[in-house]
């Protein structure tokens, strides 16, 4: 990417795109030792030298604000997504003084994965930039491509970002939030989650919040006590506790009561828990992942959804989009279930609740329903 490097290093790629001089020397200095760095000043710039490179660099350090508006974000974000259209493995730090918690969570939702605020000390930058080479490489060597239930069908644009960042969010402790339609694949994308995760061999535990009564929730999630309730004949853990170090996915985590919301919190804050009708105090290692199809914002701005519960929930946020807006050729789903999903995007019959040849048919067309089909 430049002249002056030599042809073959042993050191990994750098890219360090910022606009401010100082900081760009800076780092090149502290920096140099561990890396080939290589370094623009703007989003194009940038770009022309990933074209000309023989190979992209395994990191990058991007300053969100950057020409011809480097008071604004959306350079940097953009850059983001680029970066990663032209090498989906690479790892990217946002190093932005624009440090705001809205354009921390976007920087991940889109593909970094890490948000660094200015002014950083260049040392500690130097070790998570180590840190996430020497974890990447040791994931990828003991980490198989997953081939099972839940694989990722199509090369769309929109499916190769959503693989990359499943990569990338894999192995965080944090909670992760899947938003999207219903049917758009959220459950995949969650056991996805798992599966390239180190948690794979681990258990995993999955609950609808809204397919089950509001009162079973919290004897599912924490467990509960001898004589707790009419019917606890015998103490029974819960899913938290089941889990162990594995992962619990919690689906429509919008349905989820607002008195179990602050329970659930604090779970997630300190990984403490008490079964019900106990005092004693228990603790989870469980990785926790929520979906939705509601609008939380919303949810939050209604009163609905407790913001505290929001912010730790969307520490990584992943957006699947709704299948009908990818094509036949690159829905997310598994391999047993592609056959359905094409079937379910075609007119087809199912019975309406009318007696067979009945007048007043509740389907579209009779020939649609198999009580009232004439052929």
């Amino acid at each position: 990417m430049s002249p002056s490097q030599p042809a073959i290093s042993h050191k990994p790629g750098l890219l360090i795109v910022d606009d401010d001089p100082l900081i760009v020397d800076t780092l090149n200095f502290v920096l140099s030792a561990d890396f080939d760095v290589f370094t623009s000043a703007s989003r194009e710039a940038c770009i022309r030298q990933l074209r000309d490179a023989p190979q992209p660099p395994s990191l990058a350090l991007v300053d969100l604000g950057l020409p011809p508006r480097p008071h604004r974000p959306e350079e940097g974000f953009a850059l983001i997504s680029e970066l990663l259209a032209h090498s989906p493995d690479m790892k990217i730090f946002v190093l932005s003084g624009q440090n705001d918690e809205a354009n921390a969570r976007h920087a991940r939702t889109i593909g970094a994965i890490e948000f660094i605020a200015k002014p950083a000390d260049p040392a500690n930058i130097r070790h998570l930039l180590l840190a996430a080479l020497s974890f990447g490489d040791s994931a990828q060597r003991s980490k198989p491509e997953v081939a099972g239930k839940a694989t990722l069908i199509g090369e769309s644009l929109p499916l190769q970002k959503l693989r990359t960042q499943i990569r990338q969010f894999a192995d965080s402790p944090f909670p992760v939030l899947i938003e999207g339609e219903s049917g758009s694949g959220k459950e995949i994308v969650a056991t996805s989650l798992h599966e390239f995760s180190v948690r794979r061999d681990k258990p995993y535990f999955a609950l609808n919040c809204a397919a089950i009564a509001p009162t079973l929730v919290e004897p599912t999630l924490f467990g509960y006590a001898r004589g707790a309730f009419t019917g606890a004949a015998n103490a029974k853990s819960g899913y938290f506790e089941d889990a162990a170090d594995g992962t619990l996915f919690l689906d429509e985590i919008g349905e989820l009561p607002l008195e179990l919301q602050s329970k659930l919190l604090r779970v997630l804050e300190n990984g403490e828990f008490q079964r019900v009708g106990e005092t004693l105090t228990r603790k989870s290692r469980a990785r926790v992942i929520a979906a939705t199809n509601r609008d939380l914002r919303r949810e939050v701005k209604e009163g609905r959804f407790r913001t505290d519960l929001y912010h730790r929930l969307s520490v990584f946020t992943l957006d699947v989009p709704p299948c009908a807006r990818w094509g036949a050729i690159a829905l997310p789903c598994s391999t047993t279930s592609v056959t359905s999903m094409l079937l379910a995007a075609i007119p087809h019959r199912s019975a309406c609740q009318k007696m067979p040849n009945s007048s007043g048919c509740c389907m579209p067309s009779p020939a649609m329903c198999v009580n009232c089909a004439t052929s």
